[in-house]
């Protein structure tokens, strides 16, 4: 039997159409199939040395010196006809472990992707901040790839994209495309961003909004004319205003406030739900909001728990709510009755609202 590696599995992960591998050890290879783990059960639990030689075999001198001083590494793996994965490297209970995601060899459409119709808007906008936000393996980048992707079919501009690893690899049409990854082109993320504003930017790519100095970094680039796309670990639009105001003390949250107001353009909080068509493994159920003189007024004044209000008032604007989102997906049979209730916030108001039944909360009737 062939000697177990890296390429090797992530070659299986390939031919199954899974998303992740996870290595672990005292367990056997696993992979997320559909959004569930499933053990491969042909190889036998993987003892720590050969696991650590498994991982150390694919990594360069650099990724495993940082590894051993930080405990974590984030890196991206080529590998010739079989694909390119990003990888997260890390220990737990003392012992080394990976999880490596699947990266698609060519960046996604809108289409491809299934992403509502609206999510197209942004690729008209010339500045302001776009947020794309999501918990981990909610395909936050690929929506995000595929925005870019657009406006590289489409506007003659300069795209900088600072990114930690890089995941998807552009190629220049009408646009110049510059990717820049932490540890190979730039020392940090922050020095990164101090550049930026000198390489003549129109539109930004900031892989994550991680901090305070990235937010007003976003911000401020927004303010001076260009087209800033970040992604933020947040799981839904309401809590994405909150978890930027937590990056300042409050005494600049008045500021922040003002700011984002005057130059978010659009968030969308989305997470992959597993599809019922067999071709298509996932599918992104999206929460998006456009700034309205509506949503503007409620940012400033901080009514950030009636967004979710505008969100439901605003589908003529392309807005929709998570479970506006889950309707249109049943409808359009792309997921189970069952699974929609699975992941609804008010599975007995997704239940009414399926057979066609809506309570108007302003007075208190039913309509529709």
């Amino acid at each position: 039997m062939e000697p177990l590696t890296l390429e090797k599995l992530f070659e299986i992960l390939a031919e199954k159409q899974g998303s992740d591998l996870h290595l672990q050890a005292g367990s056997a290879p696993s992979i997320r199939l559909k959004g569930e783990l499933i053990r491969l059960t042909e190889f036998d639990k993987l003892n720590p040395k050969l696991l650590k030689d498994i991982i150390y075999a694919t990594l360069s001198e650099n990724d495993i010196a940082q590894f051993e001083k930080d405990g974590n590494l984030d890196t991206a793996v080529s590998l010739q006809n079989i694909g390119r994965f990003r990888v997260n490297i890390f220990l737990q209970r003392g012992t080394i472990a990976l999880v490596g995601r699947r990266i698609a060899t060519t960046i996604p459409d809108f289409t491809t992707l299934n992403l509502p119709p609206s999510i197209e808007t942004i690729t008209t906008f010339t500045d302001g901040l776009v947020l794309v936000t999501g918990p981990t393996g909610s395909g936050k980048s690929s929506t995000l790839a595929a925005i870019v992707n657009h406006l590289n079919k489409l506007r003659k501009a300069h795209i900088l994209s600072i990114e930690d690893p890089i995941e998807y690899l552009y190629r220049n049409d009408q646009a110049i495309i510059n990717q820049r990854e932490v540890g190979i082109d730039v020392k940090t993320f922050n020095d990164a961003l101090r550049y930026a504003v000198r390489q003549d930017p129109d539109i930004i790519l900031i892989g994550e909004m991680r901090d305070k100095e990235t937010v007003e970094f976003a911000l401020q680039a927004a303010e001076t004319g260009h087209l800033v796309f970040g992604t933020l670990h947040s799981s839904s639009v309401t809590n994405t205003i909150g978890r930027i105001l937590n990056f300042f003390p409050e005494k600049m949250h008045l500021q922040v406030r003002k700011n984002l107001a005057a130059h978010i353009r659009t968030i969308i909080s989305q997470m992959l739900l597993p599809s019922s068509k067999e071709a298509i493994p996932v599918v992104p159920i999206c929460e998006i909001l456009f700034r309205t003189p509506t949503v503007i007024r409620l940012i400033l004044e901080g009514g950030d728990a009636k967004l979710l209000k505008a969100l439901k008032a605003g589908k003529s604007e392309g807005m929709q709510d998570f479970e506006q989102a889950l309707i249109q997906r049943v409808h359009e049979g792309f997921i189970t009755e069952e699974t929609a209730f699975r992941y609804a916030d008010n599975p007995h108001s997704l239940e009414m609202k399926l057979k066609g039944i809506y309570l108007n909360e302003e007075e208190g009737g039913l309509i529709g």
